[in-house]
């Protein structure tokens, strides 16, 4: 006898479909499981075996082939044991219902027959609704999660003996309905992070405002109790929500690496990612034996913080370059090709030596030139060309620490930045895969961002008088295209010019002394 239900696994952020066939025959008792499993697909016959002796049913007896077609696509995750269990449930007879054919199952079993929640559920639901499938069958835990999308009937379960009572007809489940645009009210007010509570430090706001209103890539370089970390981590609460598509993108790659939390349906805020300065290479771009995404992925549509970057092996910032640019991380392995989608705004932060400290001629103790020129030294030249603004964040004083009246509130600053998100958004319609100013192409740059007589000489006396580097051009016209965005303007002035100027300080000639 045969039987078969459908599966899914992940392939980067998307799902194929699996079919799990099972054939069983007389003779003595063997069970075969094929079709490249890893570990935990292996080990879920002892799983299934319990869990069906507690939900009242029994484990066939006889030579069972269980095979997971296509069997050249490794299958990894314990969310087979669900589909497995219902079809040797379905090949011994001991379930009868046409519903097989038309769902998709997903699930790990506890002993008890308890399901318990898996990875990959939304794009693995997604799937399903692309290969025109009607029910997706999972745990409580992963319903919220499965049921945005759209076109499938999701049908929620806590344990085994409920799965076969649905197929008997014996127990109605309704699918499950979740209205997103409550979701995102609900969500919508943020953390408690607000930029009325950072002091002083005006020029630098007015530096991340920009950088967030364009989705610029930043520095910031001061020393410490500067409050660089402090903004670093406030900047999501000056950036644009996320819209429905940014959401469910956002969230497939969260539910990949299993970071969607029990019960919740949709990630709604911007991500923000802080990795420590001894991450690997793979934990940062993503990879593996098994691939699965970095950190970069993870803060897809949002924020990805290197704080101390100077710090960080210079291997890992390296392996940066390529998604930085592409916007995307592509990992090939000898079976299989995946791409993780990686649009972020890099946000860094360093001291301006190892001391701490900028370099002082009167302070004997203090960090030197040398000290300065080779801790900037760790981050490379092309590294350093992919981030488009350079600030410098002194201490705060005394007097701006002990103020009593509040900065400008996160509310304030975003309202603006939304504002210029949405001419950029007018401007770049119909441009494939440019939705902010900094994703601009060299050659749409220079098409988008003109600048007249005086512009052009403002900007070749910079360049030359301060020492500028050939590779800042086309950086500070982008800026200056999000400053005039700011003002409202439709042309780059000069004095938008000017204040992009000023963000390009580690191009500075004497910028180290």
């Amino acid at each position: 006898m045969l039987s078969r239900v459908f599966c899914a696994s992940t392939i980067g952020v998307d799902a194929r479909l699996i079919e799990v066939e099972v054939n069983m025959s007389g003779g003595v008792p063997k069970y075969f499981l094929v079709g490249l499993p890893d570990r935990a697909v292996s080990e879920s016959k002892d799983r299934i075996d319990a869990a069906l002796k507690n939900a009242g049913a029994h484990f066939p007896r006889g030579k069972i082939t269980v095979n997971l077609a296509p069997a050249d696509l490794p299958k990894e995750g314990s969310a087979f044991d669900l589909p497995i269990a219902v079809s040797l449930l379905a090949v011994s007879e001991q379930i009868k219902t046409d519903k097989l054919e038309r769902s998709l199952i997903l699930g790990e079993l506890a002993l008890d027959g308890k399901l318990r929640a898996v990875k990959g559920v939304l794009p693995m639901a997604v799937e399903a609704r692309n290969r025109g499938l009607e029910y997706a069958l999972v745990p409580k835990d992963n319903g919220p999660e499965a049921a945005v999308v759209d076109g499938i009937k999701v049908v929620a379960f806590e344990e085994l003996q409920q799965v076969m009572e649905w197929m008997h007809d014996e127990q109605v489940v309704a699918p499950l309905d979740v209205d997103l645009q409550s979701i995102f009210r609900e969500n919508g007010e943020m953390e408690i992070l607000d930029f009325e509570d950072v002091r002083g430090q005006e020029n630098v706001k007015r530096a991340l405002e920009v950088a967030a209103s364009g989705g610029h890539n930043l520095i910031m370089v001061g020393p410490p109790g500067s409050g660089k970390t402090m903004m670093a981590r406030r900047i999501p609460t000056i950036l644009p929500p996320l819209t429905l598509d940014e959401a469910l993108e956002t969230t497939k790659i969260h539910s990949v690496a299993g970071l969607v939390e029990p019960g919740k349906s949709l990630v709604t805020h911007r991500p923000f990612r802080s990795p420590h300065h001894t991450v690997s290479d793979v934990a940062l771009v993503g990879g593996g034996s098994i691939p699965m995404p970095g950190e970069i992925s993870m803060a897809h549509n949002g924020v990805l913080f290197l704080d101390e970057l100077p710090e960080f092996k210079r291997s890992a910032l390296e392996v940066m370059r390529q998604p930085l640019e592409d916007g995307s991380v592509s990992i090939s392995r000898a079976r299989m090709s995946v791409n993780y989608p990686s649009r972020i705004m890099l946000v860094a932060s360093m001291n301006p030596s190892p001391t701490g400290d900028w370099y002082d001629p009167a302070d004997q103790n203090g960090a030197t030139n040398i000290q300065m020129q080779r801790y900037l030294g760790k981050i490379s030249g092309p590294l350093l060309d992919r981030i488009d603004l350079h600030i410098d964040v002194d201490k705060v004083s005394f007097d701006e620490l002990s103020a009593k009246s509040k900065g400008e509130s996160s509310a304030e600053i975003r309202r603006r930045v939304i504002e210029a998100r949405e001419i950029q958004s007018r401007r770049f319609m119909g441009v494939r895969g440019v939705y902010c100013n900094a994703q601009m192409s060299t050659k749409l740059a220079r098409k988008i961002c003109r600048i007249d007589e005086t512009g052009e000489q403002m900007l070749k006396k910079a360049m030359n008088t301060l020492g500028l580097s050939a590779r800042a051009f086309d950086r500070i016209l982008k800026v200056s295209r999000t400053i005039a965005d700011l003002d409202h303007s439709e042309e780059i002035r000069t004095h938008h010019i000017a204040e992009a100027i000023q963000y390009r300080t580690l191009d500075r000639e004497g910028w180290l002394g």
